[in-house]
Parts: C-alpha cells; structure tokens; sequence
C-alpha cells in the first residue's frame, strides 16, 4: 500500500518556472531542487491487494436463521377437505388458504424452508468505501507531493502512516486464514507489477553504464533496497516501501500474536522503537540501518491496523483517544519545526522521529473516528463519476504509484514540445506547475490502461484495461 521512479536527466532544458519536487528521504536533509536535476527519496504509498481482501474490508456477516413457525397455522383437521383434497367446495379465499397450509404440511417432511431472523442485520457491501477514499486520497497527495514538493503536505495528510495502517488493518483480516497461504498470496500481488515495471527501469540503467553485482538479488526479491546506477538512484532509493512493506507482511504472523496478549500496551510500546533508534541507538548507513528505521517509524500504523481490525479502538474512551493523539501530533510539530537546522526543513519525511510520532495521532483519529461513529462513506456510491475514480484508484494503485513517477518526468519533455506551437504557447499556461500536474495525470491514465493489467494476472484474475 518504493514502486515509484524518478529518472534524472530524462528532461531536456526547460523554460524558467518548472520545478519538481522531491524529498521523503529519512535524515537526509535535502531541499527540494528543480526538475531534472539529481535528487533523492519520494516516498509515495502504494496498497497491495489480496483475493481475499478483494472482496472487502468488513468483515462478511451471515445472517443467523430461525426455522419457520407454523403454530398460526390451524391444524389439519381444522380446513375441511384438506387432507382429502377436496378444495373445490370451499370459496376462493378458503381455497388458497387451504392449499397454502397444504404445501407447508408437505414440506414438515422434508424440513421447513429456513427464514431470516427478524431482528438479523443486513450484510454489509463487500468493499469499506471510507478506506477506499483514504487510499485514493493518499494516492492523490503523492503525486501533488512529487509536482509540487510542498514540506507541509505530510502534515496535511500523512499518507505514509495511512496506507501502513490500512495494510496493517487488511493484513490482520486476511490472517483468519493460514498464515503461510496469506503471505505467499501477498507475494504474489506485490512481485509481478514491481517486476514488470522493474524491468524498464534496469533495462535503462544498464543504457547507462550500470554495473550490477550480487545486489541484484533484491531487483527479484526487495528484502534489502534494489542497486542501480546514480543516473536511476531516484528510481531505485524509493523502493524503501516496498521493502518495509514486505517485511511488514513477513512479521505479521508474529506481530498479531503478541499484539493479543496485551493491545493496548503492545499498541503504546510500538512507538518505542522509533524513541531507541533516534535516542539511544544510531543504526548502520546501510540496507540494514535503512530498513530497521523504517520498521520502527512505521510499527505503531502497522499495530494500530490490528487494533482497528480486532475492535480494541471500539472501546477505548474517547477522551483518552483524542488527548494523546493530539499531544502526538503536538510532540512532532514542535520537533520537526525545532529541529529544521539538522535536517534543512521540517517536512515529516526526513525526521523520522516526527513522521512516526504525527502519524501515530493523525491516523489514530482516523481510525477511531471510523470505528466509533461507524464511518463507511456509503453515500459516496451517489456520485457515480466520483466513486468511479475511487474503485479505480484502489484497484489500480500499485499501477499508479509504480509509475507516476515516471508519468511526472515525461510530462516536462512533452510540454516543452508544446513551446514549438505558438497557440499553445499564447493560451496555455505551459510555465505553470499546475499545468503540469494535469499533464501528469493524463499520462497515469494511460499507463493504468497500458499496464494496469498486471495486476489482474498478479491476482489471478482476467486482464483488463479498467476494474
């Protein structure tokens, strides 16, 4: 819910005015620079999907059934010639009353036709539109991010520590069935879209003189970060999610386990591995150093799915809830604006101690708003253009996120070939970042037709061109 790319020196020159920007690299440091020119992270959330998730979030309900009463029926003796089936004698009325009672003495034999329970609920729709939103609009605001660069947009809507949460809430669900099954069925809608887009992007660094080594292993299984070249760095650095979603996905079993034995205090104590790496504990610069900090940023989203998904947020009082989410949230503003000489800005992405710590409150309120006013974003089905775009959004979100970013990088080329017509170049807005924000988009869309059959192979299902 790591599958994006950037490609320095894809562009040519550009006019004055365009800028691209990027961060989401932890402790880096780094500002946002113009388009084109080498830079570093952009971590945007992909969702990964399994058959048995496909079918929804909310838990499926069957009605319970009561056998059918028959004590307002008059006994047989009681309909005169019902047992001699000598109907005809009797008014209409009568006549269908008695074939009525008829057709239930002769099924007594057979066993009574079940009856729904009057009081049962009716079952919920398969899919949780109000998570399906939250997806599509994590989706949204990473690509404004990489347009845009804008450091406060993961303060408005952190979407990292939402699609972990949302992760976490699907992974807890899917784990009703055999672990083993659950994880090798999440390989497998993760590896054959990232395979197929990773397959343009290595393709392109060996173009460019890239030398590979044993590294490219992870290319097949992302354990570690996949290698490249610095002229595909920004395609491969931010593969980070994957990574940390995969062994999110391999821990689970484990995880889910102890998080039953006490969740409320596992729930509290998963931020304390982001307080030992950033405090007590510095770990390696490496793959390994990379990918714990991104465990301990993200552990308490991936918990707080669990507890979504298990009902602990249901009873927790709504007082305590939003008290501490708030002062999370205030804990990590004061840090990141605090601590904005160490890291260059305070966006969230490069202060890991910030992300987690914001995330923690800001998803926490979502989740329990979800859970305590029962929030389902049902009515969003009455707008059918806009519910389009979430279905599609959801159903293709490892397609859009794997190549926005790519979509973002050819857009300025193209507009550039714009400058050679003087109509677009009188009534356009071509120096407008807008302008190629909505230009991106176009281009996502035609690679969510173009390659968003992945993944229905990856789900086993028959490949189309839209969900």
């Amino acid at each position: 819910m790591s599958w994006g790319t950037d490609q320095p020196g894809y562009p040519p020159e550009q006019p004055q005015g365009y800028g691209y920007g990027y961060g989401d690299g932890y402790g880096s440091g780094r500002q946002q620079q113009p388009y084109g020119q080498p830079q570093y992270g952009g971590r945007p959330y992909p969702q990964q999907y399994d058959g048995h998730d496909q079918q929804g979030y909310a838990p499926e309900y069957v009605p319970e059934y009561a056998p059918a009463d028959y004590s307002a029926y008059p006994a047989p003796e009681q309909v005169p010639g019902q047992l001699s089936g000598d109907t005809e004698q009797l008014p209409s009325v009568e006549r269908e009353f008695a074939a009525t009672t008829e057709a239930e003495l002769r099924g007594r034999e057979s066993g009574p036709e079940p009856a729904p329970a009057p009081d049962a609920p009716p079952k919920p729709a398969g899919r949780d539109r109000y998570f399906d939103t939250l997806r599509a609009v994590a989706l949204v605001r990473v690509v404004t991010y990489h347009t845009f660069g804008w450091a406060w947009a993961g303060m408005v809507f952190p979407s990292m520590g939402i699609m972990f949460a949302l992760a976490g809430t699907l992974m807890a669900k899917s784990l009703e069935r055999p672990a083993l099954k659950v994880i090798r069925s999440r390989i497998r809608r993760l590896l054959p879209p990232f395979w197929f887009w990773g397959f343009f992007v290595v393709t392109a660094m060996l173009i460019h003189d890239w030398m590979p080594g044993w590294q490219i292993v992870y290319w097949i299984v992302p354990l570690g970060d996949p290698p490249g070249n610095a002229w595909g760095e920004q395609a491969w650095e931010i593969l980070w999610y994957l990574r940390t979603y995969l062994w999110f996905v391999l821990l689970s079993p484990l995880l889910l386990r102890v998080f039953r034995l006490a969740p409320v205090a596992v729930l509290v104590l998963s931020l304390a591995p982001i307080l030992v790496v950033h405090f007590l504990w510095e770990p390696p610069d490496d793959r390994f150093g990379s990918a714990l900090t991104d465990l301990a940023t993200f552990l308490f989203c991936w918990i707080l799915g669990f507890a979504h998904r298990d009902g602990v947020l249901q009873r927790l009082k709504p007082f305590a809830v939003v008290v501490l989410s708030l002062a999370a949230i205030g804990y990590a503003g004061w840090y990141a604006f605090t601590h904005q000489a160490e890291t260059g800005s305070y966006d969230l992405d490069d202060i890991p101690l910030a992300q987690a710590f914001w995330s923690a409150g800001f998803v926490t309120l979502l989740m329990y708003a979800k859970a305590h006013f029962r929030i389902d974003f049902a009515g969003l089905a009455r707008f059918r253009r806009l519910d389009r775009i979430v279905t599609i959004f959801n159903a293709r979100a490892v397609t859009l996120y794997l190549w926005h970013e790519i979509a973002l990088i050819l857009a300025v080329p193209l507009i550039d070939q714009f400058w050679n017509v003087p109509a677009f170049e009188t009534y356009l807005p071509l120096e407008s970042q807008w302008f190629m924000f909505g230009i991106g988009w176009i281009l996502i869309a035609v690679f969510i037709l173009l390659c968003g059959w992945v993944e229905d192979v990856a789900a086993k299902k028959k490949p189309r061109l839209l969900p």
